[in-house]
């Protein structure tokens, strides 16, 4: 994994227009696609029906959602444990000092030298993104600083990459099955055992097969 540095949401979303594509094989193009409401703030859960290994048992936070695409982090996947001071010294920070570690998960295929943080709405800053009142994203160096100095918020998820689905392709992929949704739901996103949350997540299911 490179940690190359944090983006912000708006260079993500621009790369997700330009290239993302997930899962088109025995997808329905995009015009059969049902119009849906933006699911941003929900869950989307893989399904058995789900044929990427890439998203297999995956639960993804959806970061983004409108006629332009979807952007969203995968919330089970862990990759390693790592020190703060070691992981802002890797993003270009020195003499950190600080104590502490954190949980690196990868959050998509798409991009991962790119990192973001989700977490509880009781911490704000500028590049903050309030997806929908109880869990927002900040995708900036200074909020692992706030956090490495216990100024962060009371839970995170730190990740590197993202899923992304252009215009439609995610109406498709929820047409074909590939998705449950569920509502958002903090325990699942932050405090639940990551070997539990796919079977956890799909017993609060709202779409089903």
């Amino acid at each position: 994994m490179g940690f190359i540095g944090f983006a912000r949401l708006s260079v993500v979303v621009a790369a997700v227009l330009l290239s993302a594509s997930l899962l088109n094989a025995g997808l329905s193009p995009p015009e059969e696609a049902p119009k849906l409401q933006s699911l941003a703030g929900q869950l989307l859960i893989a399904t058995p029906q789900m044929g990427d290994p890439r998203f297999y048992q995956t639960v993804i936070v959806v970061v983004r959602h409108d006629r332009n695409g979807a952007l969203g982090i995968i919330i089970n996947r862990p990759v390693q444990e790592r020190s703060l001071a070691s992981l802002l010294q890797a993003l270009g920070e020195k003499d950190t000092g600080v104590a502490g570690s954190v949980r690196i998960f990868a959050g998509g295929p798409v991009q991962p030298e790119i990192g973001f943080v989700l977490h509880s709405p009781d911490y704000h800053g500028p590049e903050t993104v309030d997806i929908d009142g109880r869990v927002a994203m900040t995708s900036s160096l200074q909020v692992l600083r706030d956090i490495a100095n216990g100024r962060g918020p009371s839970k995170s998820l730190v990740a590197f990459g993202y899923a992304g689905w252009t215009s439609n392709q995610l109406e498709g992929e929820l047409r074909q099955r590939a998705w449950f949704t569920a509502e958002n739901d903090q325990r699942l996103i932050f405090d639940e055992d990551r070997d539990k949350v796919w079977e956890e997540a799909t017993k609060h299911r709202t779409q089903d097969l």
